[in-house]
């Protein structure tokens, strides 16, 4: 089936050579950082985690969100997921390998990444943060290519598979799980500090996640034969409704815990945030931005009409990931350092090298999704022919 990636149409390789310049562009760019170092970047003594750190946050999200189609389908048997599957485990596959490519480039000398290999140490969520990335990666290989092998040889899916893929789902949970749990770990950083930190990530990722999975299936349905059905997607759309509702909730949520108490140490990180701290405020248009097009976009899928319409589902879904990059990247990671313990703020800029590495990053990671999609498309259009 691998062999069907090597055959496309002129529009199929002009993506294909768009996202491999970009990614080459970002390998050049790592090379200089390799050279000289971390130093090539924004990140200060105060700011040790950015761009990076905020993107692999972000992305963990998207690879969790596959259970939601897991889930109903294989545990429900929801039939009009039948199609869409195999989409969401090619998209964790490429997600997950972008959340590694990011530790990676953020490690600096990625040598010391065979220290957590070398030297296991069960008390480091760091240790646990690579198992469950590492084996939500083999699952989803593991699965993705023994269900649809089956599917294209026209038989069922051997029965050892079956617990397997029970086993995602829990495992997909867990690695969002890990990674809020190495930010609200962190005692001495009260924006982290928080025990709804977990499910609030949970909620950003079965909003964002599908979000990105129904406009991969919009562009493969305008683009190409296969059509995921408008079941599936209306069915989709409901999740994220419901996703985005608990997502804004537990940002109220935790809003109304920090400036009700009035605590300084809690309350200063939602001002620089929102309003500026000290004449500081690099990231209050950004988050504004997110917020906005959070609450625009929840209030338009409460409306059936506009939540069946594909052509306003796909700027809403557009608009659910831009406001969750901009608040559970961005705004997340780096306001977790502003200010500091010390109250000394130190605003992050991200330099144009570090912004190039990850554009090549995400170039690379769809490139992989790019192929896996059009395998699976050139499979399901053979087997319905």
């Amino acid at each position: 089936m691998l062999e069907k990636a090597l055959h496309g149409s002129r529009r199929y390789w002009t993506l294909i050579g768009f996202l491999s310049a970009v990614a080459l562009v970002g390998v050049v760019a790592y090379l200089k950082q390799l050279s000289a170092g971390l130093v090539i970047t924004g990140l200060s003594r105060d700011v040790p985690w950015g761009m990076y750190i905020a993107q692999f946050t972000f992305l963990v999200g998207v690879a969790a969100s596959a259970v939601m189609v897991v889930l109903p389908y294989y545990l429900h048997n929801f039939k009009a997921f039948g199609r869409l599957a195999i989409l969401g485990e090619f998209l964790a596959i490429g997600a997950v390998t972008m959340c590694m490519l990011f530790i990676f480039v953020d490690m600096g000398q990625p040598t010391r990444v065979l220290n957590v290999i070398l030297h296991p140490t069960p008390n480091s969520l760091m240790f646990w943060d690579m198992m469950v990335l590492s084996g939500y990666l083999v699952i989803n290989v593991l699965v993705a290519y023994v269900t649809f092998t089956s599917e294209n040889k026209g038989v069922h899916p051997p029965s050892w598979i079956k617990p397997i893929i029970i086993l995602s789902i829990p495992w997909a949970v867990s690695i969002h799980t890990v990674t809020a749990f190495l930010y609200s770990g962190l005692g001495a950083r009260p924006f982290w500090l928080t025990a709804i930190l977990a499910p609030r990530f949970l909620a950003s990722a079965f909003a964002s996640g599908p979000s990105l999975l129904i406009i991969l299936c919009l562009v493969l349905r305008k683009y190409t034969k296969f059509d995921a059905g408008e079941e599936a997607i209306r069915k989709l759309s409901e999740i994220v409704t419901y996703a985005m509702a608990a997502n804004i909730f537990f940002v109220l949520v935790e809003l109304f815990t920090a400036l009700y108490s009035g605590i300084p140490e809690h309350k200063q990180n939602f001002e620089y945030l929102f309003f500026g701290l000290h004449g500081h405020n690099a990231l209050v248009p950004f988050m504004w931005t997110s917020q906005l097009l959070g609450v625009t976009a929840l209030v338009l899928l409460l409306f059936p009409k506009i939540r069946t319409n594909f052509k306003y589902l796909f700027a809403i879904c557009v608009g659910i990931i831009t406001a969750i990059w901009i608040e559970k990247g961005l705004g997340m990671v780096v306001t977790g350092f502003i200010p500091s313990p010390l109250g000394k703020v130190t605003e992050y800029h991200p330099t144009l090298l570090e912004g190039l590495i990850t554009l090549g990053i995400y170039a690379g990671g769809f490139l992989i999704i790019t192929f896996l999609y059009k395998i699976a498309v050139s499979v399901r259009e053979e087997l319905e022919a």
